[in-house]
């Protein structure tokens, strides 16, 4: 029988600023990775939920780590 990884996942949630949306604050989108990172989370996926012509509406991060 094969040990098969379980994993855990953590979402994290980042509003975009600005008249249509679109800007991120960098500065905080590094201190929450890079937390994320030191308490073992990995980065799978990160993606943008639209509003109106494709401007940004929010950011969401998705992260793994072993159970």
């Amino acid at each position: 029988m094969t040990n098969r990884t379980q994993w855990e996942y953590k979402t994290l949630e980042f509003d975009s600023k600005g008249f249509s949306g679109g800007l991120v604050d960098l500065t905080k989108l590094d201190e929450s990775f890079n937390s994320a990172g030191r308490d073992g989370w990995e980065l799978v996926n990160v993606f943008a939920t639209t509003q109106a012509y494709g401007s940004s509406r929010k950011v969401v991060a998705v992260f793994k780590r072993p159970r």
